[in-house]
């Protein structure tokens, strides 16, 4: 599955920083604005212990986790819905993607300017917001007008009218439309609309090492990840023993990078299921909800088109049983058909024919 989370943010806010800490890629990241011209796009693994766990029983050759794609996105500054700064290129670099994580800046560096010359947390949050919100009421207003036409036409497509008027009314209101109460129908009606504020949105807190372990007040109603981007660019430069010290001299047990990505998958509505053998433990990325022949399809599209049954054991009776013959001998290997729900963590194996 491609899917993708825009790293976005006002300028100077340290999303450079933090993409080449997630990505370990080296990019541009100079003390002034537009610094990102174009979205640099990194793949990043996805922290899970379960892999390593399972790899000591298999002994595979290979380990391979899931990745969510960090894509980062030049800054934005107060005008962009209306084209101020990069805002027309911000506006369509962040359509492309599949969430958004908005960096905030809370660390003090007389030496990095403030696009807006102090550092206020929600002051900043609420102009992107603010913005990104413009931006899409710009996006419902054309398309209002265009769907009045059409469902004079044909009162076929006035559904798709009265959804888009229902949510260019919430946005007025001052609130994204992700938090707009859609049915199912109306949100399949108004996808190709492509509303920014309809995305899944983490806030990130860019905080300063002495702000390390503080408790940080709700950003729009959402408690932000406090993640130190200086801190983390110096971990990404160790190796994993000393990465691990240096985590623990900060009192910490993992780095906010892997807080990140795991709470990105899950931003994502994504879970993993596992394929185990001596070849590889791979992660296998599909929808929370995904049923069997759709988990198959990810390996491959013939899986799930002549899907007939797949093996299942649970990620815990895999490691009770001490792997496939263990679980398999205590019948903890189970088969499901077409309609099982494939859980988290489990460990499958796929039966079928073309």
């Amino acid at each position: 599955m491609s899917l993708s989370i825009g790293i976005v943010g006002l300028p100077n806010v340290g999303k450079s920083t933090l993409f080449t800490a997630l990505t370990k890629n080296a990019v541009l990241a100079e003390n002034y604005p537009f610094a990102t011209i174009e979205p640099n796009v990194g793949i990043v693994a996805v922290p899970d212990t379960r892999l390593i766990k399972l790899a000591e029983l298999v002994h595979p050759r290979k380990i391979v986790p899931a990745t969510v794609e960090f894509v980062d996105i030049a800054g934005l500054v107060k005008g962009a819905s209306a084209g101020e700064g990069l805002g027309n290129q911000f506006l369509a670099n962040i359509r492309e993607t599949d969430a958004i994580v908005e960096v905030v800046r809370y660390f003090e560096d007389g030496n990095i300017v403030h696009v807006d010359g102090k550092v206020d947390p929600v002051s900043d949050a609420e102009t992107i917001k603010i913005e990104l919100i413009l931006a899409d009421l710009g996006t419902l207003e054309r398309a209002v007008v265009r769907l009045e036409k059409e469902a004079k036409k044909d009162k076929a497509n006035t559904p798709k009218l009265e959804a888009a008027r229902k949510l260019q009314a919430h946005l007025e209101t001052g609130h994204r439309a992700l938090s707009c109460k859609l049915s199912d129908e109306e949100q399949v009606l108004t996808t190709d609309l492509h509303l920014m504020t309809a995305k899944p949105l983490l806030y990130v807190a860019n905080i300063d090492e002495s702000q390390i372990g503080a408790e940080l007040a709700e950003l729009d109603g959402q408690a932000p990840i406090p993640i130190c981007a200086k801190t983390e660019s110096e971990l990404a430069e160790l190796d994993a023993d000393e990465a691990s010290e240096y985590l623990s001299e900060l009192g910490l047990t993992e780095s906010g990078l892997e807080v990140l990505a795991r709470a990105a998958y899950k931003l994502l509505g994504l879970q993993s299921y596992f394929t185990a053998g001596e070849p590889e433990v791979r992660a296998w990325t599909i929808p929370i909800g995904a049923k069997a022949p759709q988990a198959a399809g990810v390996i491959h599209t013939d899986f799930e088109r002549g899907f007939i049954k797949a093996e299942v054991i649970g990620y815990g009776d895999y490691l009770r049983y001490a792997g496939e013959k263990g679980a398999r001998e205590a019948g903890r290997l189970r088969l499901e058909g077409k309609e099982y729900v494939v859980a988290d963590g489990d460990v499958m194996h796929f039966k079928f024919n073309v």
